[in-house]
């Protein structure tokens, strides 16, 4: 079943590149209590997700958080080395947290999971935007297959 507005985000660790290394976060502990804009792409370094969806993010942080968005946060299905390389080269330190979800188990969880296998990629996370506040979904946009509009920065921005 695919997660819907109001519903609360399933329980997941998720893990943060951080200078020490690899920090796991539970979705029910960082989520709670803040309004955070989150957006999936799938794959770190893939084109689309370098070229557009995260530098929209990295551009838009400052007027997503004049809107009232605490933390705007970015999601693959890639391991935490990956996630915080990726977020290097893209300028996004004080901008985008990146967390990884090297197994695919939250977008499992969330419903929002395909197969990428055909690609070589495997499982991934489809490509979405949502806002959640105090854990759960307030606004959910899903791409349809090989889109990119409804999860971009500048539409989640203009929705709130």
């Amino acid at each position: 079943m695919t997660i819907a507005i109001g519903d609360a985000l399933p329980a997941a660790t998720l893990v943060r590149m951080t200078d020490t290394g690899p920090e796991k976060v539970e979705t029910q502990d960082f989520f709670a209590g803040r309004r955070i804009a989150l957006f999936s792409v799938p794959g770190a370094f893939t084109p689309t997700c370098s070229a557009k969806h995260l530098p929209g993010f990295i551009d838009k942080a400052d007027a997503l958080k004049a809107k009232g968005i605490d933390e705007v946060v970015g999601t693959a299905v890639n391991d935490a080395f990956v996630m915080g390389a990726w977020g290097k080269s893209a300028g996004a330190d004080g901008k985008v947290t990146l967390l990884a979800d090297g197994n695919g188990d939250f977008v499992k969880a969330l419903g929002l999971d395909f197969d990428g296998s055909g690609f070589g990629m495997g499982t991934r996370g489809k490509r979405f935007a949502m806002v959640v506040n105090d854990g759960k979904v307030e606004k959910l946009f899903v791409e349809a297959p090989g889109e990119f509009r409804v999860s971009s920065a500048d539409y989640l921005l203009a929705e709130l």
